[in-house]
Parts: C-alpha cells; structure tokens; sequence
C-alpha cells in the first residue's frame, strides 16, 4: 500500500493541478473578455471618426 509521504505528494500533485486547470480556464475568458472589450471599442471609434467625416 502507499505510505504516507505517498499520499501527500499524490494530494500535493493534484492540487497544483487543479488550480492550474483553475487559472487556465480565468485566464481564458478574461482574455476573451478583454479582446472583446477593445475590438467593440474599435469598431465605435471608426464609426465616429466616419460620421465625422460625412458630416464635414
């Protein structure tokens, strides 16, 4: 059977696993989120900056 240090390293391995698993998936939708943000934001400067020149 296992021994103790056995089990806490295992416990220990799957602990760092989780919460790598954990921050890849925040890390992916906040840089979806911030990717989303900006590209909406530069779809509205050019839409301005396009009724701004119609209307010169």
């Amino acid at each position: 059977m296992f021994e103790f240090q056995q089990y806490l390293g295992f416990l220990l391995f799957l602990t760092i696993l989780t919460i790598g698993f954990w921050l890849m998936i925040f890390l992916v939708g906040f840089v979806q989120y911030w990717l989303g943000g900006s590209i909406i934001e530069l779809i509205k400067e050019k839409r301005n900056k396009n009724k701004d020149d119609k209307g010169e």
